[in-house]
């Protein structure tokens, strides 16, 4: 099973319409697993230098200026696909209780800041293509506000070809 979940803590939330989305969302990703096979990226950790280019291309076809590849984004990003992973589900909020408005701030990241997540057989193409289609994931890879992004993953423990990916996009 696969799913993803948008979070921009600077929109109410909408309870029902995430249920919605989360459905419909899963549907997709469920169809999508079943295409091809997955190319390993490596074992796991930052993914933002690989996923640059297909990123900058996405937002300059749409008349957006570059985000460059951030290393403090970039370990934010990192800690949620490992909690996640080591949770065995994904979600914005840690079993810590610690979402993700307070992951930023611990890690000293300033301003605007959104986090897209996703779990399933996806490598670093995929994952990025199903946020493109995805209209709140697309929502926040094309927001003005953002200069810079970190893309991580961690491979689960028990499947190795399922991965945990966060993005996390700041100014």
């Amino acid at each position: 099973m696969s799913t993803l979940s948008p979070h921009n803590p600077s929109t109410p939330s909408r309870t029902a319409a995430k249920t919605v989305f989360a459905s419909v969302c899963l549907a997709a990703l469920l169809a999508l697993q079943a295409c091809g096979s997955m190319q390993p990226t490596g074992d796991g950790g930052g993914a933002s230098g690989a996923a640059a280019p297909a990123l900058n291309a996405f937002r300059a076809e749409q008349g957006l200026s570059a985000l460059a590849p951030d290393p403090q984004l970039e370990q934010a990003a990192l800690q949620q696909a490992r909690y996640m992973a080591a949770a065995g589900r994904m979600e914005h909020k840690t079993g810590w209780g610690k979402d993700f408005a307070t992951r930023v701030r611990a890690n000293g990241i300033a301003g605007a800041a959104a986090e897209n997540i996703a779990a399933g057989r996806m490598d670093t193409a995929r994952v990025l293509n199903t946020w493109e289609n995805s209209p709140p994931h697309r929502r926040n890879m094309l927001d003005r506000r953002f200069t810079r992004f970190g893309l991580a993953y961690v491979r689960d423990g028990k499947n190795s070809d399922w991965r945990y990916w966060a993005m996390v996009l700041g100014k």
